[in-house]
């Protein structure tokens, strides 16, 4: 598979199966580049789920609600500039978690 599709379906994959397919595409492909963003792709969603799940919590003392709002937005644009940027052929880390990997 061509790595710029290979990146457009990890980075599509966090609206259908945010998990499984980044595992299957780090299992799978042997090009050190998509294994580098199916890992930041799970990172990046099981640190936005962390994160959301916090703020929940504390929106009962409404101080999380602007955080759960944030973090709620950045679970669905950030995928999408993501798949932007993969149609491009541009070079492109998650935020967060990008430097990390």
């Amino acid at each position: 598979m061509e790595s710029k599709w290979g990146k457009v379906i990890i980075h599509a994959s966090a609206f259908i199966a945010p998990v499984l397919v980044p595992i299957l595409f780090f299992l799978l492909s042997s090009e050190e580049e998509i294994k580098r963003l199916s890992i930041q792709a799970l990172l990046f969603q099981v640190v936005m789920w962390l994160l959301i799940g916090i703020s929940s919590f504390f929106s009962v003392v409404l101080i999380g609600i602007p955080f759960l709002i944030v973090f709620v937005i950045m679970t669905i644009v950030v995928p999408i500039i993501g798949i932007v940027k993969a149609l491009s052929n541009e070079k492109w880390n998650y935020p967060i978690v990008g430097r990390w990997v």
